[in-house]
């Protein structure tokens, strides 16, 4: 007589032979795949331990469960991570967002400033403003390419998200609308903000936190890496934060326009910084599934913040807060470098499991 595959038989099934394979938590994985491929929640998963699957449904768990037996990560086969209050949607080629992370959107919040009186971000006439000028320059370069000009419905708007190539000016007027945040004090909306630059975005999962949590945090997010770039812009859309957070392409502070440049609040960054010596210790599940870009920050970890830090400087208002996420190890010699670099207030936070993991300054221009 043919098995009766219902939740439970497959719940038991699946632990079972993940404990096999060598899964920490065999019972919480099949739990999380189980209820994945049933498109059901925990409560129905205990409520409900007879509900049987369809072939469909046991399709994907079979597929599900082959994947998180061969190491894959559970948050890149449902798809999903749960941060703070949010979730994510997370995928492979983007680092997964962890508890540690957490810990330094708490820190940001709590010590961020209350808002300044400054007027508003994202005017809607300023980005149509914006936007002509775009178009402008993109007709004009394409006359000097000997192209025919785009058409006027062609023009982005300034919430567009193409862009030229890398360096070029078309490239730069871009990011700049893209990124438009408007805090001059001509404008007739008003609206108080807080400014924060997030590097290294990921996933956009401090972006995300912070302006879900403070609404009057108004976030520039960048990454290197297109996938990272694109997925964040999902999340944001997802969350419904396209007014409170821009999404930015391009190396650290790069992509972020000259003009904003000493007006943030904060500078926020969980950027690479395994050292090159622990990438070899890494698990498996992390090492051979999560990008190396997002891991690796040189041979004691600090290569990358060393460039943030630089970035900061140049970016931060005075008594700004610099808070970057960052290798248990190393975190004495990061809070040296601030020190020199003329960061005030200089501090370590350590994270749920007592390690030293986040720095945390002020920016004081002498």
């Amino acid at each position: 007589m043919e098995q009766r595959w219902t939740t439970k038989a497959a719940l038991d099934w699946c632990a079972e032979y993940l404990a096999r394979k060598g899964d920490r938590t065999p019972r919480r994985s099949a739990e999380r795949l189980v209820c994945d491929a049933a498109r059901i929640d925990r409560i129905q998963l205990i409520m409900d331990p007879d509900r049987p699957l369809s072939e469909d449904e046991r399709a994907v768990l079979r597929d599900h469960v082959a994947r998180r037996g061969a190491g894959e990560p559970l948050q890149y086969i449902t798809g999903e991570a749960p941060f703070r209050f949010l979730s994510l949607c997370v995928r492979p080629g983007v680092l997964i967002p962890r508890p540690e992370t957490e810990v330094l959107v708490s820190e940001v919040l709590t010590c961020l400033p209350k808002a300044p009186e400054r007027r508003a971000a994202w005017n809607a006439e300023a980005a149509e403003q914006e936007a002509a000028a775009v178009a402008q320059v993109r007709a004009r370069l394409s006359e000097l390419r000997g192209m025919s000009a785009p058409e006027a419905d062609d023009a982005p708007s300034s919430f567009d998200r193409s862009a030229g190539p890398e360096g070029s000016d078309e490239a730069s007027v871009t990011a700049d609308a893209d990124a438009e945040v408007v805090c001059d004090a001509g404008q007739a909306a008003t609206e108080q903000m807080v400014l924060v630059a997030d590097l290294c975005t990921g996933s956009g999962c401090i972006a995300c936190s912070l302006a879900s949590e403070r609404e009057d945090v108004r976030v520039i997010a960048t990454d290197l890496s297109a996938d990272a770039v694109a997925l964040a812009r999902e999340n944001v859309e997802a969350l419904e934060l396209a007014e409170r957070v821009r999404v930015l392409q391009g190396d650290l502070g790069a992509p972020i326009p000259e003009r904003y440049l000493g007006r943030f609040d904060a500078v926020v960054a969980n950027p690479p910084y395994i050292p090159t010596a622990v990438m070899a210790e890494l698990p498996a599940e992390v090492g051979d599934f999560e990008p190396d870009l997002a891991l690796h920050g040189g041979a004691d970890g600090l290569d990358v913040y060393r460039r943030i830090l630089g970035w900061a400087q140049r970016a931060l208002a005075q008594d700004g807060l610099f808070a970057v996420e960052l290798y248990e190890g190393h975190l004495d010699e990061a809070a040296a470098l601030a020190v020199q670099a003329g960061f005030a207030e200089v501090r370590v936070v350590e994270d749920l499991a007592g390690r030293p993991r986040v720095l945390v300054a002020r920016w004081r221009e002498q």
